[in-house]
């Protein structure tokens, strides 16, 4: 891993993914997380003070070690106990049935596998457990779509691996989820990554 992926890009992310102005939609993604919490790409811990007061503890997958050190002042603040688990979503080293719900903000576009890490969110989830997620993905404007197709190489080259096709809902399903109280808006700015996917998934 070079420079730029291990010391730029974290900070980039955190700059834009922690902007003042994603908190609100951020908070409501998070609306009905309660008791244990794995939380996939914990990133420089952007999430923390919006968890909902019924959560009790976080459990943190996240492969960037400079995006962990981000973390720690904010980690440091933080009134819920944060743990980091593991680095790879692929591959969680949790128990089954170990979690209440999990929470993924902005994540499921960078996971290379992301059949094999929803199967692990499966796995580690008690029954009746949720998936939480805030995602951007494919929009379903075809002019738009081309245009994030024609720009996704470029995107996946200099944004950790970061897909703009992924259609959030379909994938979920074919995960084996139910998903339900989906919504699609757009966030202000360019078109190609404003395409937002937020909801709660249920494996089935």
């Amino acid at each position: 891993m070079g420079r730029y992926e291990s010391y730029v890009l974290p900070r980039c992310i955190n700059l834009m993914c922690g902007a003042k102005a994603m908190r609100p939609v951020r908070s409501r993604s998070m609306e009905g997380l309660s008791g244990v919490v794995l939380e996939l790409g914990f990133g420089s811990g952007t999430n923390v003070g919006l968890y909902p007061a019924e959560v009790t503890r976080i459990v943190a997958v996240e492969p960037s070690a400079d995006a962990r050190k981000l973390a720690a002042k904010r980690i440091a603040r933080s009134a819920i106990p944060i743990e980091f688990v593991g680095l790879d979503g692929q591959s969680i080293p949790l128990a089954d049935d170990s979690v209440d719900h999990a929470l993924s903000t902005w994540t499921l576009c960078t996971i290379p596998d992301l059949s094999a890490a929803l199967s692990e969110v499966k796995r580690v989830l008690r029954p009746g457990g949720r998936l939480f997620f805030l995602e951007h993905g494919l929009s379903p404007v075809p002019a738009v779509a081309r245009r994030q197709a024609r720009f996704e190489p470029w995107q996946k080259r200099f944004a950790g691996g970061c897909h703009l096709t992924r259609d959030m809902a379909s994938l979920l399903a074919d995960a084996g989820f139910v998903v339900d109280d989906l919504a699609e808006f757009d966030l202000a700015g360019p078109k190609i990554m404003g395409h937002m996917y937020s909801g709660q998934a249920v494996p089935v």
